[in-house]
């Protein structure tokens, strides 16, 4: 698994289309190269002080890192942007809202190919 780490990056995909979920935000916006899938994290200070975002962080990147998906796109970024409920949903149901919402991203963007 590839980082976003550039500000720029984590900007381009906020235009992309975004999944709400209970513990997070999921962002994706497809890249122009085709190359390889690109995460990022971010969690505001809105959600706590630094030992609750780094817990909701480690939380998103540890789903990621297990999931075992094929809708993950290549040529895709995503960004996780983590929300308060993730330090109380359990992590089953952050696994759970994870798939569900490439799930979704996947169908969205096969519903958008046709002619307008």
């Amino acid at each position: 698994m590839e980082r976003l780490r550039q500000r720029a990056d984590f900007l381009a995909a906020a235009t992309g289309i975004k999944v709400p979920a209970a513990a997070f935000v999921l962002q994706a916006r497809k890249r122009a190269d085709g190359g390889p899938v690109r995460f990022g994290f971010t969690v505001s200070k809105k959600v706590g002080n630094a030992v609750e975002r780094n817990r909701v962080r480690r939380r998103l990147r540890e789903i990621v890192r297990l999931s075992g998906t094929t809708d993950i796109q290549l040529g895709y970024d995503y960004v996780l942007v983590g929300r308060r409920a993730a330090l109380k949903v359990p992590y089953a149901r952050i696994a759970q809202d994870f798939d569900g919402a490439l799930r979704r991203l996947q169908a969205g963007r096969q519903g958008s190919t046709g002619s307008r």
